[in-house]
């Protein structure tokens, strides 16, 4: 099979492992951009769409990453009148992110030794991964519970 050298084509991927405020279902959402990348106006455009879809309170605990800072997320959490609240864990903490753990398994055990023709062809196989755990409770809380995020694992028994 033929690969291209000396052309970086990309899948950038954003995500968020959500616990619902009765805490008794996990989901997986996800946005996929090909050759292009997650700054801080598309994680903000990211974050709005979960604001919107949610009817309670969405509490985001993530990394400090310039994604994850400057007007466009400053802005969207002014607009979400309370309804948006950003806890920082530290600058580079992988793994107290349940989401690494996604990435992880996606990475190195899902698509480990997949070859692809281009990035259009890795942005389907991501796809067709990650769709079907979106609601997979097993699969998705033992990413929750493979993290050292500090938080009772009762929550997700």
């Amino acid at each position: 099979m033929k690969q291209k050298a000396r052309h970086r084509e990309k899948v950038s991927v954003a995500g968020a492992l959500c616990l619902t405020p009765d805490r008794d279902r996990l989901r997986l959402a996800y946005q996929t951009r090909v050759n292009g990348y997650f700054n801080n106006v598309a994680v903000a455009e990211f974050l709005r769409g979960a604001v919107q879809w949610l009817d309670a309170p969405l509490v985001v605990i993530w990394d400090g990453g310039t994604m994850h800072k400057g007007d466009p997320i400053h802005q969207l959490v002014e607009e979400s009148q309370g309804r948006l609240d950003l806890e920082r864990l530290p600058a580079y903490a992988p793994e107290r992110m349940p989401v690494e753990q996604v990435w992880a398994w996606l990475k190195y055990d899902r698509l480990c030794n997949f070859p692809p023709q281009g990035a259009q062809e890795l942005n389907e196989a991501i796809m067709r991964e990650l769709d079907p755990i979106r609601d997979n409770q097993p699969r998705l809380q033992n990413f929750f519970h493979a993290s050292r995020l500090p938080l009772p694992r009762t929550l997700l028994s």
